[in-house]
């Protein structure tokens, strides 16, 4: 049974980078100084609440994530949550309450909307993607073209909408792309053959040379059907198809359900929700789409405040 890439949960890593960039947000609104606008109209000691409300419907993402986000803000606030990651919301359903000093929650909004909104977007379109796959064998899985320094976060939103993760860095597997073929052109003046390229990678994890904390997945990835065959040969764990047709995915998929039935097949490139479905009946087991990140809207959420009655 083949080995998947690891899953991105709420571990130490992820709180690490939400920690760094809960920092990085203090300071782009507060500037080491003060929220003025609160300052000049709130007096201090008074006491609020308010819910945090989608204007739309959505998958939650980063609801888990708010007593983290918090407590760097180091705020006077307690929560109530109403929803866990991964359930589907409708508009106006409150996601959790917020309560305590009320110039805390003013100063501290726009950053936990930020955060939530981006997370929340993500997973909603993610799901999207997952639903038009029901009823095949093929699992839609994330990329590398995430937010810098927002990678760990984006990818567990992925999970939270249905989605797999694919690699999580260059240190999380061997994937040969084109440009590692064709730079050895530079110096052979010939490309590396696919074949040869994954026997290659599998020395190198045997000779040593690395100490590996658990040996990587190999993965490569070729353009052309007439690549296909040598890849097989090499027995890699996946091979991507990068930017091929429907037609030419199905002719992929039975050369190597003829030569090597346990390597997985994984297409990717310019995949939309208007062409995902008709990948996913080709008989690929994984589909790869950077749009989950680079192309998600964040959802609109809103901090409606709880007034005294």
């Amino acid at each position: 049974m083949l080995t998947d890439y690891r899953s991105q949960t709420i571990d130490a890593a992820l709180l690490d980078d939400l920690s760094h960039l809960v920092r990085l947000a203090i300071r782009e609104d507060l500037d080491r100084t003060a929220d003025l606008t609160t300052m000049a109209l709130v007096p201090p000691g008074i006491q609020g609440s308010a819910v945090i409300l989608p204007r739309a419907f959505g998958v939650a993402a980063g609801i888990d994530l708010i007593e983290a986000i918090l407590q760097e803000l180091d705020a006077r606030i307690t929560w109530t949550q109403h929803l866990g990651d991964g359930e589907w919301f409708q508009p106006k359903l409150p996601l959790a309450t917020l309560t305590g000093e009320t110039r805390d929650l003013l100063t501290c909004e726009r950053t936990i909307l930020n955060f939530l909104g981006r997370l929340c977007g993500i997973a909603t379109l993610t799901s999207k993607y997952v639903a038009k796959t029901q009823g095949t064998k093929c699992h839609v899985y994330d990329t590398r073209k995430t937010t810098p320094g927002w990678r760990r976060l984006e990818k567990y939103a992925v999970r939270c909408g249905g989605g797999r993760n694919h690699r999580l860095g260059l240190f999380d597997g061997i994937l040969i792309k084109d440009n590692h073929l064709a730079c050895r052109a530079a110096k052979d003046g010939k490309l590396l053959d696919p074949g040869t390229a994954v026997q290659t990678a599998k020395e190198f994890i045997a000779s040593g040379a690395y100490r590996f904390e658990n040996p990587p997945m190999i993965e490569i990835e070729i353009d052309r059907v007439s690549q296909l065959e040598s890849a097989l040969r090499g027995l890699p764990d996946i091979v991507l198809l990068d930017n091929m047709s429907c037609e030419l995915l199905r002719e992929c998929v039975a050369i190597r359900d003829r030569q090597a039935p346990a390597v997985e097949l994984e297409a990717s490139g310019g995949v939309t929700l208007e062409t995902i479905e008709n990948i996913a009946k080709t008989g690929v087991e994984r589909i790869s789409v950077g749009a989950l990140t680079h192309s998600a809207t964040n959802l609109d959420l809103g901090l409606d405040w709880i007034l005294n009655q």
